[in-house]
């Protein structure tokens, strides 16, 4: 017997102001669906979620759930009136049995159940609302952008949680790993439309590349068609009136046709300058401590940042990333150590709490204040990387309408907001850029446009994100923060780092199984001290050692060239791995010599 759908719409249409957002969407999810829903920030995403939720009514349509089907909706920013901790949240409409679930997801989530919703975060609201859905356990999960705020681990938690459950998700979310690993289908909003593709979000782009490329043809077509239809009836009819009237009423159709073409959203038009160049050395950082309030944030950190390299911090929440840039930018004291910044510095902060926005004021205000200069805000004209443009023609470049310019900032949705900030960010010149949390809530192709500016950018870049896909398209230099001030500086991104922390990890478990081996051997052979092999090993281990450090530390320099990675990937590649070998050969001869000496 064949199961019903857990939902569906049918000629659901609905109208936001002016254009209608959807007119005659149809949709059915099935049992065991796991949907991706993609499309452009304000191609209405959320509220077509909140239309499946119940949350918001269409003009007209129908939606149908079948009885005992049970919906759950997880939303970007949770109402929690009434309550009084985060944990009263998530338990709310669960029995005294299925407490357990709403523990083991705040385990996952890393959530504390006991803040108080009025002194809670946005991100530890989210986290709460996730706990709370997962807990629910419904037959169907609408999650809108559920990463957002989660470090890596935390989100690997949730993927491992999508990846075993047996019910049909719907899934928001700006993360292309994330999405790439759980989704078997695609749902794409593209101008009203709801288009389904049977393949999860690994193909979508090919997909939509595709769709486009054949409207593309299409236009083409119709355009050449009119126009040669057009020739026609200017160059005048000829005796068989009848029939050329209705040939000219073909050709009235064909433009009419033709107009009523939706064009396509074009990219925001986004741009970077760096300003004059700085010096080589940007940044130097030598044995740094720092706590707060007895958390341990740096623990004898170095790290050596030359102009161009694209440093990403990566580490749990809580960990103290933030932290550790505002000590590399100065804006924090070390409590040992010291940071010596470049000359010519020209900084430009992108910052996760959105603090450089002003919610009350409208977004033309927003683009024309400066309060450290005393510019108020009423100009017509943003000076743009020192050229005067319209308040209005630069918000447009960033995709948002003429009636937003006069809104508030609290009206926007974080996608709008985020896009906001990069408008102020990228009106100035810079040459360093500070980029704290930046993909939150930016659609897939403002990601990329985002990446291929930080691409051709001449500046060096700072970067604090979860995002795994993003972190290994820009990052040249991974900083692993791994809690109590533990820090590991890797080169390349994401994969990379997990590579190396891999090879390093089985390395390590290699070294100590050979030590126990070796010190269980000299125990039974050698009971009365050093045999004479022995003597003689203990005598060259002192020069190999200090030979292997002498190469570490001119593979370590060559590798500080910020040009190697792009100039000569082969070389740089062969650097690392020559620099992973011999810090394993070194670790090596140091625990030999250990044994040896303990032997002695």
């Amino acid at each position: 017997m064949a199961r019903l759908p857990l939902l569906q719409l049918s000629d659901i249409s609905l109208t936001f102001g002016g254009d209608p957002l959807f007119d005659g969407l149809d949709l059915v999810v099935q049992p065991g669906d796991r949907l991706a829903l993609v499309g452009r920030n304000g191609s209405g995403k959320s509220t077509l979620l909140k239309i499946m939720a119940t949350l918001v009514e269409q003009d007209k349509g129908t939606r149908v759930i079948p009885p005992q089907t049970s919906v759950g909706y997880m939303e970007q920013e949770p109402m929690m009136e009434g309550y009084t901790t985060l944990g009263d949240y998530a338990a709310s409409g669960l029995g005294l049995g299925e407490m357990y679930r709403v523990e083991r997801a705040g385990e996952g989530l890393k959530f504390d159940p006991d803040r108080t919703v009025r002194t809670a975060s946005g991100g530890e609201r989210r986290r709460a609302a996730l706990a709370k859905l997962m807990a629910e356990a419904p037959d169907l999960m609408l999650l809108d952008e559920p990463t957002n705020h989660l470090d890596i681990e935390a989100i690997a938690w949730v993927e491992n949680e999508l990846k075993t459950t047996k019910a049909g998700y719907v899934l928001i979310s700006h993360d292309r790993a994330f999405l790439r690993a759980l989704t078997q289908a695609t749902l794409w909003i593209d101008r009203g439309q709801v288009r389904r593709n049977e393949k999860g979000f690994a193909e979508f782009e090919t997909w939509r590349d595709k769709i486009w490329e054949d409207e593309d043809m299409q236009r083409h077509k119709m355009d050449r068609r009119i126009k040669s239809e057009g020739r026609w009836a200017i160059e005048g009819i000829s005796a068989r009136r009848k029939r050329n009237q209705g040939r000219l009423r073909a050709l009235q159709d064909l433009r009419a046709d033709r107009a009523a073409m939706i064009r396509r959203q074009g990219a925001a038009a986004m741009a970077l300058s760096s300003g004059p160049k700085s010096g080589r050395k940007v940044i130097e950082a030598h044995s740094i401590n720092k706590a707060y309030d007895n958390q341990i944030i740096a623990k004898c950190f170095s790290l050596s940042i030359q102009r161009g390299d694209r440093v990403a911090f990566v580490g749990p929440n809580g960990v103290g990333k933030t932290s550790l840039l505002k000590l590399l930018m100065g804006q924090e004291i070390p409590d040992a150590g010291e940071v010596k910044l470049g000359t010519k510095l020209v900084p430009a902060i992108f910052d996760q709490a959105r603090a450089h926005l002003d919610l009350n004021m409208t977004l033309w205000e927003s683009l024309t204040s400066d309060p450290d200069m005393g510019v108020s805000g009423k100009a017509d004209q943003i000076l743009v990387r020192g050229v005067p443009k319209h308040v209005v023609g630069y918000l447009k470049e960033f995709l948002f309408e003429d009636a937003q310019a006069r809104a508030p900032v609290h009206s926007l949705s974080g996608g709008e907001k985020a896009r906001l900030l990069l408008a102020k960010l990228m009106a100035k010149e810079s040459n360093l850029l500070v980029l704290d949390e930046p993909t939150n809530d930016l659609d897939v192709e403002t990601l990329d446009l985002l990446q291929e500016l930080l691409d051709d950018y001449d500046g060096t870049v700072l970067l604090v994100s979860h995002d795994r896909d993003f972190l290994d398209r820009i990052a040249t230099t991974t900083v692993a923060m791994e809690g109590d001030g533990q820090t590991t500086v890797y080169a390349g991104g994401w994969s990379d780092y997990q590579a190396q922390k891999k090879e390093t990890s089985a390395v390590e478990k290699k070294i100590k199984k050979r030590i126990n081996n070796e010190i269980a051997t000299s125990d039974k052979k050698y009971k009365n001290g050093l045999s004479f092999t022995e003597r003689h090993r203990l005598k060259e281990l002192p020069n190999l050692i200090a030979t292997l450090e002498t190469e570490i530390q001119k593979l370590e320099d060559y590798m500080t060239d910020p040009e190697l990675f792009t100039r000569e990937p082969m070389k740089f590649q062969k650097a690392t791995d020559a620099l992973v070998e011999r810090h394993s050969a070194l670790i090596d001869a140091e625990e030999e010599w250990v044994l040896l000496e303990d032997k002695a």
